[in-house]
């Protein structure tokens, strides 16, 4: 992890983590940084998921309940916010690292893509945001007064990517639900932001075709460099703590710097010798 230290700051909160698969996964650094300053959690992931993964491991290392919940059907979320709420009480925060293209996967370019593949993603990536706000803070009313509330992004909501495909419009989406929900939980205390993570190497991340190019342009282009997943834990930390009680409706650039920047001159000077050598 970036620092082994840990400073309370989330000492007395509890809170869900969806979307930690295994050890490279973002939501499984969240949920080592959140033990390490003192939050009681529970982890969850769609059934097929916790098959694949390894997330009996996680639950043994922060004595989280492992919660199985397909977001996609509406009965599983509410039942998931109850048995939170049986165990926990009121809750504090909550975490959205879920994002799956069927698309990408079967290597639909943008113009073709299959409309039943695409409306999983914006359903599995984006609407899933909506439906956990809705059964916390509606039906079940899990979610404490003051509570935070974070959903990874990227930048493809803004610029197009791609090899990023139809997930550009899903972070999109996923972006405007929580600008639309924290508007609406304001007066509640709750904030609702999102996280705009650099490209990062995870499971999920590698999985899109030309990541590595991905990967090695923004590492170029960010004055600080690329971001790893335990740093993006550490920024989870201070949003969720009390020391970010004002802070809502953002999406919030994690990418050492690279959202702001133009060029490079390490980028410049490589283009330069890939044009020199005919590349």
């Amino acid at each position: 992890m970036s620092t082994q230290q840990g400073f309370g700051l989330l000492k007395g909160k509890k809170g869900i983590i969806f979307g930690a698969l295994d050890d490279r996964s973002i939501a499984w650094r969240v949920a080592l940084a959140c033990h390490r300053e003192g939050a009681e959690f529970a982890l969850s992931n769609a059934p097929v998921a916790l098959r694949l993964g390894t997330l009996d491991e996680l639950g043994k290392q922060t004595n989280a309940p492992i919660l199985p919940c397909d977001v996609t059907k509406d009965e599983e979320v509410k039942e998931l916010m109850e048995q939170v709420k049986e165990k926990f009480g009121k809750i504090d925060f909550i975490l959205h690292a879920i994002g799956m293209s069927p698309n990408i996967r079967k290597n639909k370019p943008y113009v073709n893509l299959n409309y039943t593949f695409y409306h999983q993603t914006l359903e599995i990536s984006a609407l899933s945001l909506h439906k956990i706000l809705h059964f916390a803070t509606e039906e079940v009313n899990v979610l404490n007064d003051g509570g935070s509330v974070l959903a990874l992004s990227y930048i493809g909501a803004q610029r197009i990517f791609s090899k990023y495909n139809d997930m550009n419009d899903a972070k999109a989406l996923l972006e405007s639900i929580a600008r639309n929900y924290g508007s609406r939980l304001g007066h509640r205390g709750i904030r609702v932001n999102t996280i705009s993570q650099a490209p990062t190497i995870t499971s999920a991340g590698s999985g899109i075709k030309g990541f590595d190019g991905m990967y090695a342009f923004a590492e170029q282009m960010a004055p600080l460099g690329n971001p790893s997943a335990d740093d993006c834990a550490d920024y989870c930390v201070t949003l969720f703590s009390d020391l970010t009680r004002k802070v809502t409706m953002q999406n919030l650039y994690h990418d050492g710097g690279f959202s702001t920047s133009g060029i490079t001159e390490t980028l410049i000077e490589n283009l330069a010798k890939a044009y020199q050598n005919g590349e």
